[in-house]
């Protein structure tokens, strides 16, 4: 019997990026999938697929956590303390003959006495960002990517070798495709809809010079409806009172969403006729459907040579609030400018669209043990 563990160390919206695959692996005789979690709100999530798909169960369980842990953990503020549950539940998962993750910090399991198993890496998201192609891709036995832009740059930093990763596509796209989105519309009225999805990662965010100029913007016109749906990670550790005075500023034409099941499993993204971000590679997943997006440099970034920017050549790009309505209402006439760019980029980072990445990377994962 292979056994092998699907490893969610980090917050729960990277399941929808890996729990179909285990799904699918669970199917083969012979092999044994269990799923470890670290945020309490996971296993919901990995319901909601099972369900979509009509899975069968795969045992879940939560990691281990040492009282040191414990006590970090319950400062909200600071996080998921990773490393820290890897280290505690070393022993046990050295047993699985492999690991699959979609979290980067896996990396340290080796170091932490996790000698046994494969380490399968699934990085959650197809973005630019250079935090996506670190030094720790080295260490897993084998990477599965979305697309060849992924690919090629890994490949061109020596991060990944031609014989251990493989190219599956999106596994999110599909199945948040599956999934049941509610009933009737966002909004009481029909109006073209912009997204704004702004990133957590400091020195990148519009979110502290845009926000509150947007939210004034939008309170002042007719034209458009508004999502406010920052990333996930902004808000999961402030406490409920921040959130819900956030999420009190919505009205009849704006929507604010600060942490719930829709801002992780693309009800926003593909509700929206014309996209407004940062660095969030949820911009492909946008682009999965062409449409005008607009991009906001908040920190007057040399962007236009840079790897880390190439979503930015696929909109215009604003960089200060009060050029952003402008924008926004100039970006359907502008799109033909950005439109095949678009096409092609999405093509590269989102990869084979056709039915079944969640099945192509079940199969290369049982041929990898099988080997």
């Amino acid at each position: 019997m292979i056994e092998v563990a699907f490893l969610y160390i980090a917050e729960s919206y990277q399941c929808y990026h890996a729990a179909a695959i285990a799904l699918e692996l669970a199917q083969y005789d012979g092999v044994k999938v269990t799923n470890f979690h670290n945020d309490p709100e996971t296993p919901y999530h990995l319901e909601r697929v099972r369900q979509a798909m009509g899975g069968a169960e795969i045992p879940c369980h939560r990691l281990r956590r040492s009282m040191p842990t414990v006590a970090m953990q319950s400062i909200r503020r600071l996080g998921m303390f990773k490393d820290m549950v890897l280290r505690d539940n070393a022993l046990m998962l050295d047993r699985y003959d492999a690991i699959v993750t979609v979290e980067d910090t896996v990396a340290s399991a080796r170091r932490l006495g996790i000698t046994r198993p494969k380490l399968i890496y699934i990085p959650h998201g197809c973005g630019d960002r250079a935090r996506g192609f670190t030094e720790e891709v080295r260490s897993f036995d084998y990477v599965l990517l979305p697309g060849q832009k992924s690919a090629r740059r890994m490949l061109a930093s020596s991060l990944i070798k031609p014989d251990n990763h493989a190219v599956i596509g999106s596994v999110k796209l599909e199945t948040c495709a599956i999934l049941p989105h509610g009933d009737g519309p966002l909004f009481p009225v029909a109006r073209p809809t912009v997204l704004y999805n702004a990133h957590k990662a400091r020195g990148l965010s519009s979110w502290r010079r845009f926000v509150k100029p947007m939210l004034r913007q939008f309170a002042d016109q007719s034209e458009f409806n508004l999502i406010v749906a920052p990333h996930t990670k902004m808000f999961r550790r402030r406490s409920q009172k921040v959130r819900d005075r956030w999420n009190g500023l919505g009205n009849a034409t704006t929507l604010v969403d600060t942490g719930s099941s829709k801002c992780v499993d693309m009800t926003y993204t593909m509700a929206a006729d014309i996209y407004v971000g940062d660095v969030s590679s949820q911009v492909y997943e946008f682009l999965n459907t062409p449409r005008p997006c607009v991009f906001l440099n908040a920190h007057d970034i040399a962007w236009r040579d840079d790897p880390n920017f190439q979503h930015w050549h696929l909109g215009d790009v604003v960089e200060t609030p009060d050029d952003l309505l402008p924008a926004i209402r100039a970006a359907e006439a502008r799109h033909v400018l950005y439109r095949a760019r678009q096409e092609d980029m999405a093509g590269r980072s989102l990869g084979d669209r056709s039915p079944g990445a969640a099945r192509r990377a079940a199969a290369i994962i049982r041929d990898i043990l099988r080997t």
